[in-house]
Order: C-alpha cells, then structure tokens, then sequence
C-alpha cells in the first residue's frame, strides 16, 4: 500500500477578508474531491486572509497512480487564476516504511 500527502502553500489575489478567502478556498477544496475523490481540507493559515495551506493526501496499491493523482491536484490548484502557489511538498510512504 503508498501513501502519498501534498502540502500547498497558496498566496491569494484580491482577498480583503476571512469571507473572501473562504469564497476562493471552499470550492477549490470541493472541486479536487469530486474530480479525484481523496482526501483534501485547508490546513494551515487559517487566520490569515490572503495565505492558505491546503493539503491532501490518496491511498493505493501502486505508488505510480499516487504520484499520478498528487502531481495532478498540483496542477489543478496552480492553474486557478486567483491562485499562486508558493510552494508544494510531496511526501510518499509504503505501508512497510511504517
């Protein structure tokens, strides 16, 4: 079994409020469940409103299709206009490494 998690450290454009950043950040989150169906949440930055931390993370038998599916949530964040993404962390574990 791979376990793969990607970590984004997002910068946001033209966001003057928490209310704004969740009308940028909410449908982000949504549209990488539906379209991959893993797992996916803000997770750092919460209180500040022009930077956010996404993460998300996929579990399969073949650590290509993790790598896959990881790499493409990447792109999908990135390719938002609204969005820059400073920086993304790609971290893979086998089961046995555990």
């Amino acid at each position: 079994m791979w376990i793969g998690t990607l970590e984004l450290d997002v910068l946001l454009g033209d966001v003057h409020s928490l209310k704004q950043k969740r009308s940028v950040v909410r449908p982000v989150i949504a549209e990488v469940q539906r379209r991959f169906g893993i797992s996916v949440a803000e997770v750092d930055h919460r209180d500040l409103h022009r930077r956010t931390g996404i993460g998300a993370s996929a579990v399969s038998g073949d650590r290509d299709h993790v790598v896959e599916v990881l790499e493409s949530v990447e792109r999908l964040v990135a390719s938002r206009p609204e969005i820059q993404v400073l920086s993304a962390k790609l971290r893979y574990l086998s089961s046995e490494d555990l």
